[in-house]
């Protein structure tokens, strides 16, 4: 089920729908857990550390996140774990850059915080200028706030995609989905350049395949048109 959660293939029914969020936090903590345990037993486990690193990421433990998916990368390129190397720089940049959100939301709550200090202090103070300026630099400081909300929230809504609509090698909104012989769906063009690049298998399950194995997933396709259509 982990290895589902992690490529997309896990696609809760209508009559699920209201459990999965819950289901799938439950999941991600399980994974923490046990990733960690793994790493712990083997320190030079590319995939242990990449697994915590990626559960971290989804529990909003970016520091964390950066941490153990830096370890893994660290390790992939030692042992030249060239098929990995891709999907943890993704998921490294993904963490760093909600880490940066939070912390620019911080930084700005602190600047607004100071202007409110500064605000109360106007009490006693004498001058009608002196006053203007620090009620200038309070809403100043709440105005840059709400404009880092309001962006902070724009980027949240176009990340808000489903996971099963996006491409286990990219992580993207799958384009032009296609499925295996395994049974596994990518993107057509995460699977052309990973069969020119990498080898000839699946990256899932590793079996033999060949471009012209790759059959276009229908149901899968309309499926994220609907999406499409529903959040323009």
């Amino acid at each position: 089920m982990l290895l589902q959660l992690l490529h997309g293939r896990a696609v809760p029914s209508s009559a699920g729908c209201s459990n999965s969020a819950g289901a799938r936090w439950e999941l991600w903590e399980k994974s923490s857990v046990d990733s960690r345990k793994a790493a712990e037993l083997d320190g030079k486990s590319v995939k242990a550390y990449y697994l915590w690193g990626r559960a971290a990421l989804q529990l909003g433990q970016y520091e964390e996140a950066i941490k153990c998916l830096a370890k893994a990368n660290e390790l992939a390129n030692g042992q030249k774990y060239i098929g990995h190397a891709k999907l943890i720089d993704e998921d490294l940049e993904r963490s760093r850059g909600r880490l940066l959100d939070e912390s620019e939301v911080e930084d700005a709550k602190m600047e607004a915080d100071d202007g409110d200090r500064l605000l109360r202090g106007k009490m006693i103070m004498d001058f009608e200028f002196q006053l203007e300026e620090l009620e200038g630099t309070a809403q100043g400081a709440k105005d840059k706030l709400n404009n880092l909300f309001a962006q902070v929230d724009d980027r949240q809504r176009r990340r808000e995609i489903p996971d099963y609509l996006c491409g286990t090698i990219s992580f993207e909104l799958l384009e032009d989905p296609v499925i295996t012989p395994s049974g596994i769906t990518y993107d057509r063009a995460d699977m052309r350049e990973h069969l020119q690049r990498v080898s000839h298998f699946d990256p899932v399950t590793r079996a033999p395949l060949k471009e012209d194995q790759l059959i276009p997933n229908l149901a899968m396709r309309e499926v994220v048109d609907n999406f499409l259509s529903e959040n323009p």
